[in-house]
């Protein structure tokens, strides 16, 4: 791989690039601001909040890069992304190059543009912020610009496909850890065949992430080119009960990779928590963006509570109450058990729900609900935290402030504590080894599984994880069971 890079950045016109710039005039640009809806107007609708960057911002963003030698930013990058090649190309105009580029490794880069928590991985690992101290180069702005350049252009590029091999393979689940694992084989020369269980194909990227943050149609275009590329997709197919594990094998696929998600929710079990308005924040999330729950004239209409609290921190968490804001929440609030500066949703999620009102109530943890006569939620019984040891995490562990409860008025609570793995895979599949969490045990280096014929990766092996960590399982995926069936 290092020579393979030393290579790329030899060539002549990234050379004239690093020379036509001084890098101390390179490190003077500050970093681009991305532009966005105004606060007042975006929370009363689904519009994307970002804007993206414009031509010359993208432009002038790309002459920040200082084309290192030792370009760390790639490894911080689950999916490996040559990020100074297509940087450069942007830098140079080239945005349908630089877009080709992102593609040779990354099955959705509009997407991993936009959800990517950039700022904890490549822009961690960038020379200004590991070296300088400075912000470092928007690497996750300009994914998004080159993608969205080549989607507007109508000119969007296939990779290079190998000649078919005629061999067989399966991947459960459409989600992210699936797509990636489907591009990267069909790459290779194989028939990939994607198995969804919804009616709608994206797994998380399609009900877990608001229109607000990541539209749909961006998520249909990036399917759209895995078609182009020879992926086929079979929706409203459970594998585990429409189909078999031995379906499978009986139709001749020679390989299995499971994504099958973390699709069931976690609850407090706390006194109070099956009074009606209490719901998960998945299927409060699933119902709006899948079932279009939020019109009053769906067939399953999701209640628009006007006191909304949301339990958690993450960035789940933060799409739900966003989402109460849009639906007509008069007070929409975070309850979250540590204080902010332990929360692991993103920065910019943050920002952006505290721009668009939302309240956050740190350092509390509900202790019990309770409800009217009609079995309705109406108030919840909070604990003040305060925060003691470091714990597994790292994070300093919350622990109660003896005496210290309020009491807060609720007319909708939507959980989102965490998820558990869908269990569905593991119960119905033998062969398989399977921890204490639901999750299946594979070869953090292969993601090979217990039977070497099924390879696993995104939730399903880890609980609960980014889009992109999702994503860079499922090309590790790829290359071992390629390797395999090679052998």
């Amino acid at each position: 791989m290092s020579e393979y890079l030393k290579a790329e950045r030899a060539v002549a016109w990234r050379e004239e690039l690093r020379k036509s710039m001084k890098n101390k005039d390179r490190i003077a640009i500050p970093r681009v601001v991305m532009p966005e809806v105004d606060p007042d107007i975006r929370s009363h609708n689904y519009d994307e909040v970002n804007l993206g960057l414009t031509e010359e911002m993208a432009v002038k963003e790309s002459h920040r890069c200082l084309d290192c030698v030792d370009p760390t930013c790639i490894s911080g990058c689950p999916v490996e992304i040559n990020i100074p090649k297509f940087i450069k190309n942007i830098e140079r105009g080239e945005f349908l190059e630089a877009a080709k580029t992102l593609k040779e490794t990354s099955a959705l880069p509009a997407v991993c543009g936009r959800v990517c928590p950039q700022e904890r991985q490549c822009e961690n690992s960038c020379f200004y912020t590991q070296k300088l101290k400075k912000e470092p180069v928007a690497i996750g702005h300009l994914e998004r610009f080159a993608a969205d350049f080549e989607r507007n252009s109508g000119n969007i590029s296939i990779p290079e496909i190998a000649p078919s091999n005629g061999i067989k393979v399966a991947a459960i689940g459409s989600g992210p850890a699936g797509l990636a694992f489907a591009g990267d084989m069909v790459k290779l020369g194989y028939d990939v065949t994607v198995f969804e269980a919804l009616h709608e194909l994206g797994g998380v990227l399609r009900y877990g992430i608001p229109e607000f943050r990541l539209p749909n149609d961006i998520v249909d275009v990036e399917i759209d080119g895995l078609k182009k590329m020879g992926v086929k997709f079979e929706t409203n197919c459970i594998v585990g009960k429409t189909i078999s594990q031995e379906d499978l094998k009986e139709a001749g696929f020679k390989g299995i990779f499971v994504g099958s998600g973390a699709g069931l929710p976690n609850f407090m079990n706390i006194p109070g928590e099956n009074l009606i308005g209490i719901m998960s924040c998945n299927e409060y999330l699933t119902r709006v963006n899948l079932m279009d729950a939020g019109d009053p004239d769906s067939d399953t209409p999701v209640y628009k509570g006007k006191k909304v609290a949301v339990i958690g921190g993450g960035n789940t968490a933060m799409d739900a109450v966003r989402t109460a804001r849009r639906l007509g929440a008069e007070r929409a609030v975070i309850v979250y058990r540590r204080s902010e500066a332990e929360m692991p949703a993103r920065i910019e999620e943050i920002k952006h729900a505290k721009e668009e009102g939302i309240e956050f109530y740190t350092l509390h943890n509900p202790l019990r609900y309770e409800g009217d006569e009609r079995g309705r939620v109406q108030k919840m019984l909070l604990q003040r935290m305060e925060l003691g040891e470091p714990d597994q995490s790292g994070r300093r562990r919350p622990v109660p402030v003896e005496g210290a409860t309020e009491w807060m008025e609720v007319d909708e609570v939507i959980v989102s504590v965490g998820v558990s793995p869908n269990p569905l895979i593991p119960q119905s599949f033998s062969g398989l080894e399977i921890t204490s969490w639901g999750t299946i045990v594979v070869n953090n280096d292969t993601m090979q599984t217990a039977d070497d014929f099924i390879f696993a990766g995104g939730d399903i092996v880890r609980g609960g994880a980014t889009v992109i960590l999702a994503m860079g399982d499922g090309r590790r995926a790829a290359k071992s069971m390629h390797e395999h069936l090679s052998k």
